[in-house]
């Protein structure tokens, strides 16, 4: 059984009812910190790495259709939009024209069925939190669940940890609090833990494709379908070139010791790597955490590990209250989903345009979202009309959460089409039919509003 600190947090997970493939999984990463493991990945081990285009990569129609009536698609769905000031799920929030994430991800997927003759199905992995308000908004879409196959599967939890000595946190003011989410890594021991796997491959499917609901790019393209089909690779992942943005970003690198692909996050990597981590030029690639993954070797690969795929571990220093800096630090144990590239031997990789990754973590991608530089097509794919994204940067003191956000712009967001980026600083109010042309910088000693109509331009 191990420590009795282990064995208080195995207790407590089977208390709460957590499925026995997790509290293995989360066993076997409790060993792992027991004997000092950091999960950290020195740069000195590890090479940049290169990979073909999907430019490049030509995909005829058939074979495309062919690919995506064999595909499954998971949506990643537990995340609340803390950050943000949200206390529900963060896909429900309005994107375009009142449709929510939710909303255009069903669209999407309902398009394409009908354009393919595709089943298709698209299955939520929520979390406990973020289940009941997903699953009422999708109520709408009579047609979207596919028989004898669920609309949903929940994330497992887990105990949060003192740092000093392992046990499980105790909370009484927010027991909740004591929980939290084992990371994306936890998909595969879902999936598992609830059958799903097993009922996929009955049912006849092969491939799942999996992205972040919050990522509006991430729709299940039958060219990256048949792409995928045709290498035959248990594994994939779609990669974007990194940006000044991505700089404190994880990135791929290719395993000196073995060859292996591998996914290094940013709490992966050690101090003394940090410049190397930001080093745009060395390491090129980020994830999209887009992926792509072959059903047979998947289930193959947990019933040769008992159900534990052995992602390498994340070891997630936080406070018990996120938002309490005073709270005690714990640890969270995580791994993330893309890691198991280097499980898998020919797991490939594939760079494909900035259309295909449009996370919204910030306020600052929502207004950019909302903005015209993208409009929805009848396939509800976004289409970038702009010629580039403006970098936006809002006052976190006035625009950081939903709330705040929306009441300044009571009207939807400014023309950002002309834009090359919009920074703003103290409290400004947007009047309806704002335009921002090129560099724009405002900065409000009081509160301001730009009123109606305004075209608001660089200096230069």
């Amino acid at each position: 059984m191990g420590s009795p600190a282990l064995k208080r947090a195995r207790e407590k997970m089977a208390d709460a009812g957590v499925d026995e493939v997790a509290i293995d999984t989360f066993s076997h990463y409790f060993r792992l910190l027991e004997h000092g493991e950091t999960g950290l990945v020195p740069e000195s081990t590890i090479d940049p790495v290169d990979m073909p285009s999907l430019s490049g990569v030509e995909v005829d129609s058939e074979t495309a259709a062919e690919a995506i009536r064999h595909t499954v698609v998971i949506k990643l769905n537990g995340g609340l939009g803390t950050s943000m000031g949200m206390s529900r799920a963060k896909s429900l929030l309005c994107v375009r024209k009142g449709l929510s994430f939710l909303d255009i991800i069903a669209r999407q997927v309902l398009h394409l069925r009908a354009e393919h003759d595709a089943t298709l199905p698209l299955i939520f992995m929520n979390s406990f939190r973020t289940s009941a308000d997903t699953m009422a908004a999708l109520g709408r879409y009579d047609d979207l669940a596919v028989d004898g196959l669920p609309l949903e599967f929940l994330q497992n939890k887990e105990p949060k940890l003192h740092v000093k000595d392992l046990k499980p946190v105790s909370w009484p003011q927010d027991p909740d609090l004591e929980w939290c989410p084992p990371g994306h890594g936890d998909l595969y021991t879902a999936m598992r833990g609830t059958g799903l796997i097993d009922l996929l491959i009955e049912r006849g499917f092969r491939h799942v494709f999996v992205s972040n609901s919050d990522n509006l790019g991430a729709t299940p393209d039958p060219r990256v379908a048949g792409w995928f089909a045709g290498t035959g690779a248990p594994f994939a992942i779609e990669a974007v070139r990194r940006t000044p943005s991505d700089r404190k970003g994880g990135h791929f690198a290719r395993r000196k010791a073995d060859g292996r692909l591998v996914l290094r996050e940013t709490a992966q990597t050690p101090p003394d790597d940090q410049d190397a981590l930001a080093d745009l030029e060395r390491h090129r690639f980020c994830s999209t955490n887009n992926l792509w993954f072959d059903l047979a070797a998947m289930k193959l690969a947990l019933d040769q590990r008992q159900g534990i795929l052995g992602l390498p571990l994340i070891r997630n220093v936080k406070t018990v209250d996120p938002g309490d800096a005073s709270t005690p630090k714990v640890i969270q144990v995580e791994t993330a989903m893309g890691a198991a590239i280097e499980v898998f031997e020919g797991s490939q990789l594939i760079e494909v345009g900035r259309d295909r990754f449009v996370p919204v973590k910030t306020t600052n991608d929502l207004l950019v979202l909302r903005s015209d530089v993208y409009d929805i097509g009848q396939d509800f794919v976004l289409d970038q009309v702009a010629a580039e994204i403006p970098f936006v940067d809002l006052d976190t003191d006035h625009y950081k959460l939903v709330g705040d956000f929306d009441r300044h712009f009571p009207e939807g967001a400014p023309s950002l089409a002309k834009a090359t980026s919009l920074k703003v600083e103290g409290d400004v109010t947007f009047g309806k039919g704002v335009q921002v042309h090129g560099d724009v910088e405002l900065d409000a000693r009081t509160a301001d509003r730009v009123p109606a109509g305004t075209v608001l331009q660089s200096d230069e």
